[in-house]
Formats: structure tokens, C-alpha cells, sequence
């Protein structure tokens, strides 16, 4: 065991956006700040954050019909549609902000304007729909949000989709123009091309972090070992940040830290039907998300999607769930079995016996063969060809499992910072809608971690420069609001405010 002397102020285990934004955000806040990063993979952005991997949809809530449940009385409940909505929009304003330093040089490398629509079909479904449409557009961040039963309008929003639809077929639509399409793939590549290049932070690729014990009272040490010589070395820091996506809750599960209890993950894997029919692709520029199946967990909702990856248009379809014990995409089939805990099990039971539909459902999806796909990709494509689709696999998502007083434990599908009570040790659980919303965050964190240089004046100042809104809520200043959120667009070449 090699001993390494140099101490950090904060160590990121994980080479995804969570790191990125992290590291790059403190470092433009304060430049004398040392920061070292690993990553277990030879190259970063490979799991979660590469562009295959994920929705790439800019997540503001405009079109995911799972974030605004219907109430039992009828009402339609969007807080958390409020809540996605503005923290992506910090998102927004942090990207700007490098912009318009010159740090970014070109956005669109990484972010498209593209219309955000929800549609259903059948009757009960064109109802709510149209009660979620009343409710969002009473406020203002959603007030442009169209809402048609009009077939011949649909046509124009999303003309491959009407293609063959009979006249008469119960269907309604909503549209907003400001939607957004993300590489956050390109974009973290950007924020470590900054952050090795124009910062310093060593980014040590190749390296897993095996274990973080305690090293004396103020400090933790990170054991990491080098993948291609079988090296073990130690590095001190004072703050630790795991965000290796799937990975995190094994290694947290390590961490002598009491709030790490009862912790357990269910991995789902994603895979996408890709279309190759170029003439097909060009005919459609929209994301267009309808509702799940029944028993489908949130992040299969089912979405028709144009993309922008490695500067070329694609279209994407699904996604289609399967099962797999890993918890990364190149992570081992024992990552499962090796996460139960004497203090998750009862967690862990809990869930499996109160979703054993979500687990039919599981074994369903897994089944699937590429006609059963096609035929699924029919309820939006009539028309769709096999030959024209080919499946791709997504990342893997570790899902939330926490304990629970009544049923033992429960399934979340968001995300959760853990973090030690000093907040020397902070860890992200969790998944949707993750990278869109990682600036919102990773302010956590630092709030969390850094609470005594968030506090000083400096500190918010430069908050304050970057991310105009990034403790405010917009409904307090509509006014100052849509200017922000006007320029913003602006230095991020988005069509739909300028």
C-alpha cells in the first residue's frame, strides 16, 4: 500500500456529471479549492451520463405524465412537475453562465431546442390530460402549453405518429415549444476538458476507489487501486463525494457512517429501439412521451424521441425495462447479491413483496423479442417496419430502496443525498431525472459539505453570477424570472425565447 501525502479538500469518486458538476462548480467559486477525481473506466462519461445511456431529454416536466399524478378526488397534483420544472432551469442559467465566461465555446454541441409533448389515447386518458393541461398552464412557467384534440393540429406537431390514424380515434396532445434535447454525455466531456485544463484537478482515470475509512477526526481516507497495475495507494481529504451512479450504494455500504443503514438498491436496465431508416428519422422532430403500462415503474414511460448525438440526428424509441444484477453497466452480475445487509434485508423484502406486479411486469419486458418491441413502437408508428429498428442497450439504474415503518421498505424513483452528519461524507443515490437536474443537486451537496462557505458573502455572490435562481423560488419573481430565463436561451442559442 503506497501512501500518498497530498491531502485534498474534496476527493469525487465517479467520472459521471455528478463529479463533473460538482468539482467545476466549487472550482469557478473558489479556485484554490483541491480537488482530485476518479474513475474506475479508462475514459469518463461511460455509464450513465454517455448519450446512449440516457432519455437526453432536458427534464422540465412538460411532458412526463408520471411527475403530475392524478389525486383521488380528480385533481391533478404538479409540485413536483413545479419542482423539476425550476430545477432544471438552474441547470440552464449554470450552462449560460459558462457560456457566456467563454467556457463553453459552442452549446449546441450539447443542447438542442426540441418541443416537449405529452400524448394519450382513449377517453379517460384525453380527460386528464386535458385537467393536467388546465391546471399546469394556470401558472406561469407553463402558461404557453398548447392543448389540442385536433387531429389535423397533431399532424403538423408530430406528423409520423397521425400517419394512418382513423378519424374518429379518441387522442389528445400538449406542446411546449420550450422543450430541450441534452448530450450529457458532450457536456461532461466539456466540464473535464475544463476542469484537467483550465483548473488542474487531476482526473485519475482507471482507478477504482475500493474503500473510505475515517483518518483521524477531521479527515477520511479514500483507498484506491490503479485497474491496470494492481497498485493500491491512499489519498487523504477532508470531504469525499461518491457519485458513481450505480456503483455508489456498495461503496457507501463500506463507509463507517450510520446514516447509510437500511440502504438497498433494485437495478433496472434500459434498452432502446434505434431506428436506421434515415428518411424516417427526418420526419420527425419532437420528444413525444405517453403514459406507462400498468405496473410499469416511472422510467419506462414509453417516449418517441428525436436526438442530437455526435452532431448527427437520431430517433429513439422505448424504453423497454430488463433485469440484470449489475448495478453499472460494466459492473459484475454480483453487485446484487453483494449489497444485501443484515440492515437492508428487511428493506429489501419489503419491496419485493409489495411489487410483485413491477416484478411480473420485469419478467415480461425481459421475454420480449424484437417483434414483441415493434409492436409496441405500433401504438405510436403504425406503420413500423422491423427491419428499419434495431435495439440498443441503455445504462443500468440502481433504484432507491429505504426503509419503511409499515411495509419494510419502499421503492423511490428519485434521487437521495446521504450524507454523514458532519457532511464529510456525501454519497447520491438514485436515478431519474438525475443529469438534467444535477446543478440543483450538487448545490445540496455543497450546502450540505461546505455549509460554512456557502454562508459567506463571497460564496453567494458567485451563486448569485452563475445561477441567478439558484435559491429562490421563481413564483416570488415572475418578472426577473422570464429575464434570466430569456437570456439564458439566448446564450444558449435556444429557438423557442429569442
Amino acid at each position: 500500500m503506497n501512501k500518498t501525502n497530498t491531502e485534498y479538500d474534496l476527493i469525487c469518486a465517479g467520472g459521471g456529471i455528478m463529479s463533473a458538476s460538482l468539482a467545476l462548480m466549487l472550482k469557478l467559486i473558489d479556485p484554490e479549492i483541491k480537488i482530485i477525481i476518479f474513475e474506475r473506466l479508462d475514459k469518463i462519461a461511460q455509464e450513465s451520463t454517455k448519450a446512449w445511456n440516457n432519455a437526453g431529454t432536458g427534464h422540465s416536466a412538460f411532458c412526463e405524465l408520471n411527475y403530475t399524478p392524478e389525486q383521488e378526488d380528480g385533481s391533478i397534483d404538479i409540485s413536483k412537475a413545479i419542482d423539476t420544472f425550476q430545477q432544471f432551469e438552474k441547470s440552464k442559467q449554470f450552462w449560460a453562465y459558462l457560456t457566456s465566461q467563454e467556457l463553453i465555446k459552442d452549446p449546441q454541441s450539447f443542447i438542442h431546442s426540441i418541443p416537449h409533448h405529452a400524448w394519450v389515447r382513449g377517453e379517460d386518458n384525453v380527460n386528464f390530460l386535458k385537467k393536467r393541461f388546465e391546471r399546469m398552464s394556470s401558472e406561469f412557467m407553463f402558461e404557453e402549453m398548447e392543448f389540442t384534440k385536433d387531429h389535423e393540429k397533431m399532424k403538423k406537431w408530430f406528423p409520423l405518429i397521425m400517419k394512418d390514424r382513423e378519424p374518429d380515434e379518441k387522442m389528445a396532445a400538449t406542446r411546449m415549444e420550450l422543450g430541450t434535447g441534452v448530450n450529457f454525455g458532450s457536456l461532461t466531456e466539456q466540464y473535464f476538458d475544463l476542469l484537467e485544463n483550465h483548473f488542474e484537478v487531476p482526473v485519475i482515470r482507471n482507478t477504482e476507489v475500493l474503500d473510505i475509512d475515517p483518518d483521524g477526526p477531521d479527515d477520511w481516507s479514500a483507498i484506491v487501486k490503479d485497474l491496470s497495475t494492481g497498485e493500491k495507494s491512499y489519498y487523504e481529504a477532508e470531504h469525499i463525494f461518491i457519485g458513481t451512479g450505480g456503483g455508489a450504494l456498495p461503496l457507501l455500504q463500506k463507509v463507517e457512517i450510520p446514516e447509510k443503514d437500511g440502504y438497498g438498491g433494485f437495478p433496472v436496465s434500459g434498452q432502446w429501439l434505434s431506428c436506421t431508416n434515415r428518411d424516417v428519422i427526418e420526419q420527425h422532430d419532437a420528444k413525444v412521451y405517453s403514459k406507462a403500462g400498468v405496473d410499469a415503474p416511472p422510467m419506462s414511460v414509453p417516449h418517441l424521441d428525436s436526438r442530437f448525438i455526435d452532431g448527427k440526428k437520431e430517433l429513439l424509441f422505448g424504453p423497454f425495462a430488463g433485469f440484470s444484477t449489475k448495478f453499472l453497466k460494466e459492473g459484475s452480475i454480483l453487485d446484487l447479491p453483494k449489497s444485501l445487509r443484515f440492515d437492508n434485508i428487511p428493506s429489501m423484502w419489503g419491496v419485493f413483496w409489495h411489487n410483485l406486479p413491477l416484478t411480473t411486469y420485469l419478467i415480461d419486458q425481459v421475454r420480449m423479442n424484437h417483434e414483441d418491441r415493434v409492436d409496441e413502437l405500433r401504438v405510436f408508428l403504425k406503420d413500423a417496419k422491423p427491419e428499419d429498428w434495431e435495439l440498443k442497450v441503455a445504462g443500468q439504474r440502481v433504484q432507491i430502496i429505504k426503509r419503511d415503518k409499515e411495509q419494510g421498505g419502499v421503492l423511490e424513483f428519485g434521487t437521495d443525498v446521504v450524507h454523514s452528519k458532519d457532511g464529510k461524507i456525501t454519497a447520491l443515490l438514485g436515478a431519474s431525472p438525475g443529469a438534467s437536474t444535477a446543478v440543483h443537486i450538487m448545490l445540496e451537496v455543497m450546502q450540505v459539505a461546505f455549509p460554512e462557505k456557502v454562508r459567506t458573502k463571497e460564496f453567494r455572490k458567485q451563486l448569485d453570477k452563475m445561477i441567478p435562481f439558484w435559491n429562490r423560488d421563481v413564483r416570488e419573481d415572475k418578472e426577473g424570472f422570464k429575464a434570466v430565463q430569456e437570456r439564458t436561451s439566448k446564450l444558449l442559442q435556444l429557438d423557442a425565447l429569442h
